[in-house]
């Protein structure tokens, strides 16, 4: 029993020397040390470890902590992260657990994108905030994790007042050198809807008005579908055409759907607008493979749709369909 209350002494001893070492001889960075004193005692063997966490809290210090959060690498002081009752002063304050690597870097397992705002906000006591509701909704998500309740109650108030953002938006285009600048200057492939009715110098047919309203609604549905791979423009007053799409893949024109044709009526001329659906859904799926600028599209998936436009297969007008069956009928 005597041994016992010997090696209890010693290793009161022992822990209280590392204590002095560590205020002593510790420097900037807060650092955590273990000590395992094996003890015998009357023929039984236990070990027990003991582990002492001392911190360096000098006025004059200002000490330097290194975050890698989600692979963005941050310098930052514990005054800082400690300013707030938040989980990063959880973390800094020694009531949390906290993972290093090799090199001493914290990991915190979060995207870092924003956390440059919290730090900020940390600091000043308020930012900047993002125009972009999107921006406004990932630093909502952040703030929350790291339990920052003054930016979250910023953030929610801005999103609260915030206009709501166009799901896409339409250039209108005016002349051929804003279709140039354009085309020129996207990396994204292009459909570009013509629709001037104004153009007409004939009466319409019976069932164009209803062609045309058909050609502007698709025309809305594909932008929706397609806003965020493909631009779409639509030219109001820069040409002659009625209605007409145009396909640009990689800054050139690679297809086109000409929907309005003249047709002899028995005492004049007369406008007909067609509303080729297939045909124009097939030229914007074309456009797809003109995704990415530097990269040629896809051989095989270029000669299928050739193929199929070969035999016959897309859309024709019904003067062709006529041309088609007249030529049928011969053979």
């Amino acid at each position: 029993m005597l041994e016992a209350c010997e090696f209890e002494n010693q290793e009161a001893a022992l822990a209280s020397n590392l204590e002095d070492n560590c205020r002593v001889h510790t420097p900037v960075w807060a650092e955590t040390y273990s000590l395992s004193v094996g003890l015998r005692m009357s023929g039984e063997s236990a070990n027990r470890s003991l582990t002492t966490t001392c911190t360096v809290s000098s006025k004059g210090d200002s000490k330097y902590v290194k975050l890698n959060v989600g692979g963005t690498l941050h310098l930052t002081t514990i005054d800082t992260l400690c300013k707030q009752d938040t989980m990063l002063r959880a973390m800094f304050s020694g009531r949390m657990d906290v993972l290093h690597d090799k090199e001493g870097w914290v990991l915190i397992d979060r995207c870092g994108k924003h956390f440059d705002t919290v730090l900020s906000f940390l600091r000043d006591g308020s930012i900047t905030l993002p125009d972009s509701r999107r921006e406004l909704d990932e630093l909502l998500q952040e703030a929350k994790y790291y339990c920052v309740q003054e930016l979250v109650r910023q953030v929610e108030v801005a999103l609260n007042t915030h206009d709501p953002e166009p799901i896409c938006q339409v250039p209108l285009i005016t002349s051929s050198r804003e279709e140039q600048i354009l085309v020129s200057t996207t990396a994204k492939p292009i459909v570009k809807l013509i629709c001037n009715r104004h153009n007409n110098k004939y009466s319409y047919t019976s069932m164009s008005d209803d062609n045309l309203l058909k050609n502007m609604e698709l025309f809305d549905k594909l932008c929706l579908r397609f806003n965020g791979r493909v631009l779409f423009i639509k030219d109001v007053i820069g040409s002659n055409e009625i209605c007409c799409w145009s396909f640009y893949g990689h800054g050139q024109k690679i297809g086109e759907v000409c929907c309005t044709s003249i047709v002899y009526g028995t005492d004049k001329k007369h406008t007909k607008v067609e509303f080729p659906e297939a045909r124009i859904f097939e030229e914007t799926l074309n456009v797809l493979l003109y995704e990415h600028r530097g990269k040629g599209p896809d051989a095989e998936l270029l000669q299928a749709t050739r193929g199929y436009r070969e035999r016959g297969n897309g859309y024709h007008s019904d003067d062709e369909e006529d041309k088609l069956d007249r030529a049928m009928r011969r053979k």
